[in-house]
């Protein structure tokens, strides 16, 4: 994404501009500017994104599906913030990029994983809620640790591999800056003709399609029936109003990192689709400082999105908020955080009257014993995250 804030906006016209001098200082001072934002969301990201897959990893009653999910969008977060933000970074602030070619053509792959690996994980955790809200019972053997590990994997599979278009794509730009020859990480197709090339809108609106709107359009139509389901179903007793108000809790959390996704990222997407029919190189300073703004916050926000997910799960989750607080003070939480963990966050209060039911019957054919169901328990054990 870096490549857009490129020679193409200022130093294409400080040859022959008599404010040379002014124009310069001022890319500098821009350019460093969003070299310190990039490593302060470096900092908070890398911190927020460990602190999220060590709490999972050693709390054992908060391994469960919608976490094991969450762990997914950290790991792709946190790839994306060591092996993207900090290099981009260093190119902002040195004006040019000196990490050589593989790693150009290897950031920018990694760039689109992750941004297509977080979105996509984002319809599996809708998956999710919508099978804990929708079907409780039926999806009591589908909604296991080991199947949500499987589809992680399948899901990065697919990923890795239809994105290697985008390794190929990016490459060295060689230009000259006051009399010094320079190299910017750039997609090259973009260098081969005045106009657009097909192949390279074609790879833009794909990953507009694809990485964007059609998940989001799937998480839409999840949440809308979870939606009717919640207002317009019966809450029976009161351990099913409970379950409820768990489920309630944590697809509110789910929603609004959604919705967070979608605006962090809409920004740049609309900006790849004007730029595939409006490049503004040669244009006049004004209109091309307007396209250099309009980059930077889309960018800022979009690298941004990596390390809010850590906050909103404190905000939304006593279990987290407890277990962030605990590994932050060297194991032993503050007074006001000292509680129990949050009944509905697993065992038989997150289950419904209908699932409760079906697990009696499950412990009689089983003697009594219970063993069967207790392995729907844990299938079902993640409401209260």
């Amino acid at each position: 994404m870096e490549d857009y804030i490129n020679t193409t906006f200022f130093t294409a016209d400080n040859s022959t501009n008599n404010t040379d001098s002014e124009d310069s200082y001022s890319e500098t001072a821009l350019h460093v500017a969003v070299g310190v934002v990039f490593s302060l969301i470096t900092i908070c990201g890398f911190v927020g994104n460990v602190l999220v897959l060590v709490v999972v990893a050693v709390n054992q009653q908060m391994r469960n599906t919608t976490n094991i999910l969450i762990m997914n969008l950290a790991v792709a977060d946190l790839s994306f913030i060591i092996l993207c933000v900090p290099f981009t970074a260093l190119s902002y602030i040195y004006s040019y990029w000196p990490f050589g070619k593989l790693f150009c053509s290897l950031m920018y792959y990694v760039v689109h994983v992750t941004a297509w690996a977080s979105v996509w994980t984002l319809v599996l955790m809708s998956l999710d809620r919508y099978l804990a809200v929708v079907h409780a019972v039926k999806s009591m053997t589908i909604r296991t640790q080991k199947n949500t590990i499987i589809a992680i994997a399948i899901l990065w599979a697919i990923i890795l591999a239809v994105n290697i278009p985008s390794f190929l794509q990016y490459n060295l730009k060689y230009y000259e800056y006051e009399g010094e020859e320079r190299a910017r990480c750039a997609d090259w197709t973009l260098q081969l003709s005045p106009n657009v090339p097909t192949e390279t809108e074609a790879f833009y609106w794909c990953f507009f399609i694809f990485a964007y709107a059609v998940p989001l359009l799937i998480v839409c139509t999840l949440y809308f029936l979870m939606l009717r389901r919640l207002l317009c179903g019966r809450s029976v007793g009161t351990r099913s109003a409970e379950s409820t108000r768990a489920k309630k809790k944590v697809t509110r959390m789910v929603v609004v990192v959604v919705v967070i996704f979608a605006l962090c990222w809409l920004p740049i997407q609309i900006l790849f689709l004007v730029r595939l029919k409006s490049v503004p190189e040669g244009s006049n300073f004004t209109l091309q400082l307007v396209f250099l703004v309009w980059q930077i916050i889309g960018i800022c926000l979009a690298y941004m999105n990596s390390c809010v997910n850590p906050i909103l799960y404190a905000f939304f989750s006593q279990n987290f908020r407890k277990a962030f607080a605990k590994i932050i003070c060297c194991g032993r939480a503050p007074v006001s955080l000292r509680v129990e963990f949050e009944r509905t966050s697993f065992h038989r209060n997150d289950l419904n009257d209908e699932a409760r039911q079906q697990l009696n019957i499950d412990c009689q054919k089983d003697n009594g014993t219970c063993t069967n169901g207790r392995t729907y328990v844990t299938g079902v054990e993640d409401e209260g995250l």
